[in-house]
């Protein structure tokens, strides 16, 4: 006897109960005196080039990263950062400066 599958019928996709398909839990946390909201990004739900604040480098599509904004904030104002960027922003320098032939996204 072949074990039994519980499986839906028509490969139908099990139901996500985070509140969407292509982003994670927010959280909230406290830096430089201000609250932000945090979200984690899979790497399926990470779709385009962005680029980190924390080192200035480019976070390729398909790259888990996070995603913070200033809870007051808005859209214009989320940035996305390497997970291990945003766990060092406190011993990061203020402002990093690209070279001239930087591309800038």
């Amino acid at each position: 006897m072949s074990p039994r599958r519980n499986r839906q019928p028509g490969g139908a996709k099990p139901v996500d109960r985070t509140g969407g398909e292509r982003y994670g839990l927010e959280r909230t946390e406290e830096w430089r005196g201000e609250d932000w909201v945090v979200r984690q990004v899979g790497g399926g739900g990470a779709a385009k080039h962005y680029r980190c604040p924390g080192c200035d480098q480019e976070i390729p599509p398909g790259v888990p990263h996070v995603v913070a904004w200033p809870q007051h904030g808005d859209v214009d104002d989320r940035r996305h950062w390497h997970k291990a960027c945003w766990n060092a922003r406190d011993r990061r320098s203020a402002r990093l400066q690209r070279s001239r032939n930087a591309p800038r996204y």
